[in-house]
């Protein structure tokens, strides 16, 4: 056993010391190493960058290691051991970084599965200040907390469990809540933090079978108070975590009879197959019954999950219809409102079918796109030297009949045009000035 503790201890050692050689460039360097580890003296202002050095390293080596509770003893001989050598200067950071608030004692949460007076009597005790002051030495005897670190992973458990979770706020048996924070102590610090935070709230039961459970808020709002319905709740989800519990031993079991049957099915002992087969049956018939059960329990789960958002549907309404007599506004300006909404709806929708069905460019290759780049560019080509060979030797004279003949062709094309009787056709002015100049014409001529 202490084998097996101290090569757990110089393993740890090891990874710190590698991290900090990252962190810390000038690490081997004997004569800063002799400068950091010596024991704070003189004014504050002579320590201050010594303080802020040992006070960011212990903070980044507990975030590399995933940690945010430790022992000073294991700080002090194992993070920071250097052949054997100790900081002598890390009692006063520790005690430092506790009176910066950086720091708290395991000894000053609440446990909110003590009794109520004990509770309140340790919170009186911590407002009004009637505990001693600490020291060095008292700072050694208890199990640090960095609550920066606590407040990050504290958050993460709230998210993992917000995730599955769609109501405003769920109970989770503490054996579930234990295996998301990641052990026993790591859930009993976050719970003593989130009580604080009115986050969550502790739930027992102790009638006839002893349950543990976790109220916790899914929104940014303190978590509700206890209800009837919320141990009502508990009993049912302490009663699906023992019937999956149950289920994962029978699954267990069949598949182990299984494996049996089928190896005494090759090694020709029959006797030794029904055995086991009939355990397989068994194991069968005892998984159906498990499962319909806790179908059943997970259906009445659901049907409480729903009940409530529609009590929060029909809450919102309400509060919808209250408002909406203090500030006296009609129905119709409503109904008005929820049709301009609803237009703007179907447009949107209309907007967003237009660009998913709009594909111009399907199925069009980059090598079809280059040859008839390829071909266009012959054509133009071709016929800029047509133009420029039945230019050459042509004089300006001449180019004014021509342009005068193509006029002339023109307006005959336009002349020949029919127009379809009872079909009034407005005149196309490409032009804005032109449109412009039109419509002020047309208003002076309504105008006389």
């Amino acid at each position: 056993m202490v084998d097996g503790s101290s090569s757990s201890s110089s393993m740890l050692s090891r990874t710190v010391e590698e991290f900090v050689r990252k962190e810390v460039a000038d690490w081997d360097d004997e004569v800063m190493a002799t400068t950091r580890f010596k024991a704070f003296s003189g004014q504050r202002s002579d320590w201050e960058p010594k303080y802020a050095f040992w006070r960011d390293l212990i903070l980044k080596v507990a975030t590399h290691l995933g940690v945010f509770f430790f022992h000073p003893s294991e700080v002090k001989n194992i993070w920071f051991s250097r052949g054997g050598l100790s900081p002598l200067c890390l009692d006063r950071v520790l005690l430092e970084m506790y009176n910066a608030g950086i720091i708290l004692r395991m000894g000053d949460l609440v446990d909110p599965s003590s009794a109520r007076f004990s509770q309140i009597f340790r919170r009186v005790v911590q407002v009004m200040g009637l505990s001693r002051s600490l020291t060095q030495e008292d700072i050694m005897e208890d199990h640090l907390i960095l609550l920066p670190l606590l407040q990050v992973k504290a958050a993460e458990v709230v998210k993992t469990i917000s995730e599955n979770h769609w109501t405003s706020s769920c109970i989770i048996t503490m054996r579930k809540f234990k295996d998301i924070c990641g052990g026993s102590k790591e859930a009993s610090t976050i719970l003593s933090h989130l009580s604080g935070c009115r986050k969550v709230q502790y739930l027992v039961i102790s009638k006839r079978e002893f349950m543990e459970g976790v109220k916790v808020s899914s929104t940014q709002e303190a978590v509700s108070s206890i209800t009837s319905l919320d141990y009502d709740v508990l009993h049912l989800v302490s009663t699906v975590d023992k019937l999956q519990q149950q289920l994962d031993t029978i699954n267990r079991r069949w598949e182990t009879s299984r494996e049996l049957a089928l190896a005494s099915l090759k090694s020709g002992s029959r006797n030794a197959a029904l055995k086991h087969a009939r355990e397989v049956k068994l194991a069968s018939e005892s998984r159906e019954k498990c499962t319909s059960l806790l179908n059943r329990v997970e259906e009445v789960l659901r049907a409480i999950a729903d009940a409530e958002s529609s009590k929060k549907v029909t809450e919102a309404i309400q509060i919808g219809a209250r408002a909406i007599k203090e500030n006296r506004i009609s129905v119709e300006e409503v109904q008005l409102r929820l049709q301009e909404l609803e237009d703007s709806i179907d447009l949107q929708k209309q907007v967003d079918n237009a660009l998913e069905s709009t594909s111009l460019f399907t199925g069009i290759d980059d090598a079809d796109v280059e040859d008839e780049y390829k071909r266009l560019e012959m054509e133009v080509g071709s016929h800029s030297s047509q133009v420029c060979s039945s230019a050459v030797g042509v004089t300006s004279a001449k180019a004014k009949p021509e342009d005068q003949k193509t006029s002339e062709q023109l307006s005959d094309a336009l002349s020949k045009l029919s127009l379809v009787e009872d079909t009034p056709m407005e005149p196309v002015i490409l032009d804005p000035m032109k449109r412009t100049r039109s419509i002020s014409n047309d208003l002076q001529v309504e105008s006389t």
